[in-house]
């Protein structure tokens, strides 16, 4: 596969290897991999990063190299490099901060299986006993005739050059975002387009779940709930307490992390909101065990029809378990699926009550946020000024 990115890799290569390059690239699997992983570094902040992998790669390299073995050829003797170092080293790159442990752990080594159904090596080894790890120093050796060329030193560039591109697109977008707010009352049907064009399939999910929450947050903020205690139904109309509070969306943690199946909570009225771009029927349905059948809107990332989803969901799901009545009662607990059409009339009504520059403000704070651009601190004092 080769794309826009794949260029910077050459150079990075021959760099190393000279007039080896292209073969020292034809012999590795894992350059290979590398390469299909940082094909959206030229395509924006829209497009996903791939950094989980990515990283789980770079710090098992970046130990491989610290402890000089691309030197000494004593790797077979190491004892390993601790979790607790090496997750701590991915929190520290950038974009890095709420990488949760599934590569390190499986889900880079799935990946790889994938690209390379008949490998013989497995990237990333673990001793389960001891919690060590080891990247695999056969993918790192590269025979070609009598010469073995060592990739490690190449690898750390090549993802510190994908790192440099995302971090550009990204700081990018937040000034594309910023200036659009400074035009926003004489160009108003500019930030409309740039917002809608967040909503969209081929989005980064992160980016996604940002800009979903925003909108979301704007347009059931206008909606006004009355609310009390009383011990009889019929008294309620005498409460002396009625409250009246706006509903307010609260995001419960970064994207893609592992807290439970919910990304948005609404107060007062207790709905959970989960973000997804899957129609697997079994993610929608361990989303619901998470939270004990509590019933769950689900943001979809998709324009296909709400109707649509659901019979797909049902019907997938009716196949899997064979018993309607199992498969009803999960579906039972999906109180809303709200698709990418229904966030654009959201969002057209939001922009109807004068709040593009609010809808701004938030994708704004959140991407911070999110991209470790800034500290949760900083969010946390802007949210008090506004």
């Amino acid at each position: 596969m080769e794309h826009t990115f794949t260029g910077s890799i050459f150079e990075i290569l021959e760099k190393f290897f000279g007039k080896h390059a292209q073969e020292v690239f034809e012999r590795s699997q894992l350059l290979q991999y590398i390469n299909n992983k940082t094909k959206s570094a030229n395509k924006g902040s829209k497009s996903r990063g791939g950094f989980a992998n990515l990283y789980a790669v770079y710090v098992l390299v970046e130990d491989y190299l610290n402890n000089k073995f691309d030197e000494t050829g004593e790797h077979s003797k190491y004892q390993g490099a601790e979790y607790s170092r090496l997750f701590a080293r991915q929190r520290e790159l950038p974009f890095g901060g709420k990488l949760q442990n599934h590569a390190l752990n499986n889900r880079m080594k799935e990946e790889f299986k994938k690209f390379f159904r008949t490998s013989d090596y497995e990237p990333i080894l673990r001793n389960l006993e001891t919690n060590r790890y080891w990247i695999n120093e056969n993918l790192l050796k590269i025979n070609i005739g009598s010469q073995t060329f060592n990739i490690s030193k190449a690898i750390i560039q090549i993802i510190d050059a994908y790192i440099a591109t995302k971090q550009d697109a990204f700081q990018k977008f937040i000034k594309v975002c910023e200036d659009l707010q400074s035009i926003e009352n004489q160009e108003p049907s500019k930030v409309e387009l740039f917002i809608l064009s967040l909503l969209a399939p081929n989005v980064d999910a992160r980016l996604f779940e940002i800009v979903s929450f925003a909108i979301l947050k704007l347009y059931y903020y206008d909606k006004i709930i009355f609310w009390g205690f009383a011990s009889e139904p019929t008294e309620f109309v005498n409460v002396p307490e009625v409250h009246r509070d706006n509903l307010k969306l609260y995001k419960t943690g970064r994207t893609n992390a592992n807290d439970g199946g919910i990304d948005f909570v609404m107060k007062p009225l207790g709905r959970f909101f989960q973000v997804t771009e899957t129609l697997d029927f079994k993610k929608y349905f361990l989303d619901i065990d998470k939270i004990e059948k509590y019933p769950i809107t689900f943001v979809v990332k998709s324009t296909e029809p709400i109707d649509e989803l659901r019979k797909k969901i049902k019907s997938n799901a009716v196949k899997s378990y064979g018993i309607e009545a199992i498969v009803d009662n999960y579906m039972s607990c999906i109180e809303e699926l709200i698709n990418i059409p229904v966030l654009s009339e959201r969002f057209k009504e939001v922009e109807k009550q004068g709040k593009l520059n609010e809808v701004l403000g938030e994708i704004i704070r959140q991407s911070k946020v999110e991209f470790n651009y800034v500290e949760d601190e900083e969010i946390d004092e802007q949210d008090i000024e506004n």
